[in-house]
């Protein structure tokens, strides 16, 4: 280890990050000397002459930047789940030296002309798959980052990438600070009625951690939405609502406090800016840079899609809300059906049409069996080995394993569970490493860090109880795991293409939404359910309820998805920030034309909506219904395997999944790999079906 490594845990390579040591003083001048060194590299490439190799171009091009995305990798990372204001200061003060190193070598014309006469060079005809891939991906890379603009084009669509990476965390800090300022204190228990008691013991625990009385809640997901789903007092319920519907807006209540907390011209300088970026390379709208390193092939031919979608589902949803609005009037005495009442109702509905409540669910899954149970369903499908292991982690809950073939390491991620204050809401797999394998032929394995915000364990009586589930948190986490499994169960040597490095934005959730269907698998829950007071696992005739509530409102759920894949389409194809129309407008239109259930006006969600203004999927949330298109017809061969048989837990259809999806990465395209495992192209049969709203 060298004496900068052993004096800055962030210049550390040899192994796994040092997260026991990192701390915000060591940012800066580690993020210095990396930036200055592959600078170096840059500097040194682009001058040399004769012939342009792999070796001597491509390799020390990526040996010296993947130290610098690794090194803000875990920056990023921490500034993520362990957000404090000192990490925060340093996070954005280096940030804009990062972005604009980035966005400089992606303008870079030598190293651009040296990728190009690589890819006409007689030599790359012999290179493997995954390196021509790496090259046409850099080619096209270099002319959507401005490298054939002019000199003045370039300088301003550098400062564009400079201001957008700034305005894009400003807006996730405001989402982040606006949620954890939030806090709704009950006195009196009485208004509690229908709430579970696992959650009002994590309210009571929440007052006391900061001194009060009474219950408290906050507006992370698992201390809020029950209060949408059980409380009986309605008033609760939209006090809830509103709170959460205009976090980080003009309406919120933080705004009083914090009017700079307001993503409201967040928004307008982002689509600003996105456009501009457009314009300046020649394309007409945003929608169409987005979708150049996608599968779809046109923002025209994903709205169309989208409608088509949203046409199939209209029926189901209207039958959907006039069930509900006639239940709430009937049955609730609720006459106008409001957005706070959405989840109470149908809670209440599914409780009366299915005789089962998710409260009553929930108790079949704490924590441990659900996931002893997903590290059981993975070495049955894929033939590997999940143990437990051992390195420094950003926070006493969170754990780390490794995944093993044949006793030999593939593999590691750490899990990270719960909800808590300084940590963005939501779930996602990131990568703290990627495969590769270098010169010496040693196997750099992929490292993965998973996150969800689920409900901490409760103490009660002084005795910590296991956490609860939901089932949908069940499916969150085999979501997010899937992700992890196409990071670390691939086989590709280039780092550039292996895991989920170089796919298909609107394939990347192929895996991910694959593996939620094994949540509705009796094989599956039968092994990680056992009830938090019995012991007992999940009786059959109840998962026969599940299984019959399982397309439960599916259109609206559907029509729901549809909008927020067509208001994001929307604003980055034909929306022009400059002209004058209001961001809210587009969503009234949007909703008009498309949504059963719309919301109030007050209602602001869009200035919360982290996946488009600050999670890399402008112009691309429809990517959500488009690989829900391949994951359902991909998950169709396993039923087809239990047709025949041999139960949906086959391990000859992992086998070939393995190999010719998660195994090949980005290596090629999404289609061809999808084509490889099914035979065909996919069919959105299996979707439809799985949604029940087939014909």
């Amino acid at each position: 280890m060298t004496t900068e490594a052993l004096n800055n845990p962030l210049l550390d390579f040899s192994g796994l990050p040092r997260f026991d040591a990192i701390q915000p003083e060591h940012v800066t001048p580690a993020i210095d000397q990396l930036l200055a060194q592959s600078q170096a590299v840059v500097d040194q490439l682009q001058a040399a002459t004769g012939e342009v190799t792999w070796d001597n171009f491509v390799a020390p091009l990526e040996n010296a930047t993947e130290l610098l995305g690794r090194a803000w990798g875990i920056v990023s990372h921490l500034n993520n789940v362990v957000d404090t204001p000192e990490l925060r200061a340093t996070y954005n003060e280096n940030q804009p030296k990062v972005t604009e190193f980035w966005t400089a070598l992606a303008q870079n014309e030598a190293l651009f002309a040296k990728y190009k006469a690589l890819r006409a060079s007689a030599g790359f005809d012999a290179l493997a798959p995954a390196r021509k891939r790496i090259i046409d991906n850099a080619v096209r890379d270099f002319r959507m980052g401005g490298a054939e603009l002019p000199a003045e084009q370039k300088e301003r669509f550098a400062a564009i990438q400079e201001e957008h990476a700034l305005t894009s965390t400003r807006f996730s800090e405001n989402v982040l600070d606006a949620t954890n300022d939030y806090k709704l204190t009950v006195e009196d228990e009485a208004d509690l009625a229908g709430l579970p008691d696992d959650v009002k013991q994590a309210a009571k625990a929440l007052a006391e951690k900061e001194g009060k009385g009474g219950w408290m809640f906050s507006l992370h997901f698992p201390s809020y939405y029950p209060i949408l789903q059980f409380a009986d007092k309605r008033a609760l319920r939209e006090t809830v609502y509103r709170a959460n519907a205009t976090k980080a807006s003009e309406l919120g209540e933080a705004f009083s406090k914090r009017e700079d907390w307001d993503n409201t011209q967040n928004i307008v300088t982002l689509l600003k800016l996105r456009d501009e970026e457009a314009k300046l390379l020649g394309y007409k709208n945003f929608a169409e840079v987005s979708l150049v390193p996608k599968m779809a092939q046109s923002p025209e031919q994903v709205i169309a899609f989208l409608e088509d979608l949203a046409k199939r589902a209209r029926p189901y949803a209207e039958q959907d809300y006039a069930e509900l609005r006639a239940f709430a009037r009937d049955e609730l005495g609720l006459d106008e059906l409001q957005a706070w009442d959405l989840p109470y109702a149908s809670e209440k509905l599914q409780e009366r049409r299915y005789a089962f409540s998710a409260q009553e669910v929930k108790q079949y899954f704490p924590e441990h069996k659900v996931v002893d149970g997903l590290f059981r369903l993975i070495p049955s499908l894929f033939s590997v080995a999940i143990l437990p292991d051992q390195a420094p982690t950003w926070h006493k809950d969170v754990r780390f394993f490794r995944i093993e073939r044949d006793g030999k390491l593939i593999g590691q991620f750490y899990l990270d569970l719960y909800a808590r204050a300084g940590k963005s809401g939501g779930a996602w797999m990131d990568d703290a490493r990627g495969r590769r394998v270098g010169v010496n032929g040693e196997v750099q394995t992929p490292v993965a860090y998973l996150t969800c915000n689920f409900t901490e364990p409760a103490v009660v009586d002084g005795k910590v109880q296991p956490s609860l589930f939901t089932h949908d948190e069940v499916i969150t986490l085999f979501h997010e795991f899937g992700h992890g499994l196409h990071h670390m169960l691939t086989l590709v040597d280039e780092i550039g293409v292996s895991g989920i490095s170089g796919v298909e934005w609107d394939a990347v959730e192929l895996p991910s939404q694959f593996m939620e269907n094994f949540c509705w698998e009796w094989d599956v829950l039968s092994h990680m359910t056992s009830h938090a007071q019995t012991g007992e696992p999940l009786p059959r005739a109840l998962y026969d309820k599940m299984l019959a509530a399982k397309n439960f409102q599916s259109g609206m759920q559907t029509l729901r998805q549809v909008e927020f894949s067509l208001l994001d389409m929307h604003l980055h194809f034909d929306y022009d920030p400059a002209g004058g129309q209001a961001v809210q407008s587009l969503i009234d239109d949007v909703r008009r034309k498309f949504s059963i259930v719309v919301p109030p006006a007050f209602n602001r969600f869009q200035n919360s909506f982290g996946h488009i203004f600050s999670g890399g999927y402008a112009a691309g949330y429809y990517s959500y219904k488009w690989a829900e298109v391949l994951s359902a017809d991909a998950y169709a061969a396993f039923e087809e395997a239990a047709a025949l048989g041999g139960g949906a837990i086959s391990a000859e259809t992992g086998k070939r999944f393995q190999r010719e999806i998660l195994a090949v990465g980005g290596s090629r395209p999404a289609l061809e790999s999808f084509t490889a495992f099914r035979g065909r192209e996919p069919s959105i049969d299996a979707l439809l079906r799985h949604s029940g709203m087939a014909a």
